[in-house]
């Protein structure tokens, strides 16, 4: 399967590789989501509590505007996924087996006439390159 937009993912239960050709049109589709919000959400699959961590880090390097807290208290064994609220700044995690994978990030907005957009999964090393 080609992924050119971030909708060709939408269908995948684990992130794919991209190339590096692919990650740079895939996070230019998405920064222009992510400015056009009020807020996002994440959703982290991740094989451990420390890469979920470093992923949720990654995301607030590159975007200085997106900030979550608690993370040092933060603890699962075995495979986890994290969710996080930037309005809030909240963030949780929980083991979860049987997942697959990768970032998801909701676009959200506080006009209810905004539907919300889910995109992903993305590789856990998408904000990282």
């Amino acid at each position: 399967m080609e992924i050119n937009k971030l909708v060709d993912l939408n269908s995948l239960r684990t992130a794919p590789f991209l190339s590096s050709s692919q990650i740079k049109k895939l996070s230019e589709e998405l920064e222009t989501n992510i400015y056009n919000a009020d807020w996002i959400t994440i959703g982290i699959m991740a094989p451990c509590d420390t890469k979920a961590i470093e992923v949720v880090q990654s995301i607030s390097k590159k975007y200085s505007s997106i900030k979550f807290g608690n993370l040092d208290s933060l603890h699962a064994d075995g495979s986890v996924f994290l969710k996080g609220n930037q309005k809030t700044g909240n963030v949780y995690i929980r083991s979860e087996n049987g997942l697959g994978e990768g970032i998801l990030i909701t676009c959200q907005y506080d006009e209810d006439a905004e539907e919300s957009n889910t995109f992903g999964p993305l590789p856990l090393d998408f904000f990282c390159i």
